[in-house]
């Protein structure tokens, strides 16, 4: 079954890749390797999945002002998620985007959507104008 949502643009782009729902919110410094892009908090439900190359949903994030290099590391090694999908906008990992995009180290999607109404799974395809559908 098919569906389409809209978000509201942080940074705008296209993407396509796998949905990944984290289980719980997450701090990326300590929480995401950066030079693998894998979770390696263990107590979280997702401990050693992959963000990378996936469409990352998370309710929010756990605040570290760190959280922004490593997304920043991320986008420059190939292993960040192909676009976020956040419930609630989060600066600091929205600033490692920036900072990416602005030393040409690529740049991602980056929205805010009510993560409650995605599904579970399927394949996700955002727009330049925020149009987000999914597919299973």
């Amino acid at each position: 079954m098919a569906m389409t949502l809209r978000g509201e643009v942080l940074i705008g782009g296209a993407a396509e890749g796998p949905l990944f729902r984290l289980g719980k919110p997450i701090s990326f410094w300590g929480g995401v390797d950066p030079v693998t892009g894998r979770i390696t908090d263990p107590r979280h439900p997702d401990h050693n999945a992959s963000v990378a190359g996936t469409v990352l949903a998370l309710t929010e994030s756990i605040g570290s002002s760190s959280s922004s290099a490593v997304m920043l590391e991320l986008l420059s090694k190939g292993l960040s998620p192909r676009a976020l999908l956040m419930g609630r906008p989060d600066a600091i990992l929205t600033l490692g985007v920036v900072v990416a995009r602005e030393m040409d180290m690529g740049s991602i999607p980056v929205l805010q959507v009510d993560v409650g109404r995605l599904p579970a799974s399927g394949t996700v395809t955002i727009t330049e104008g925020g149009e987000i559908s999914f597919a299973e």
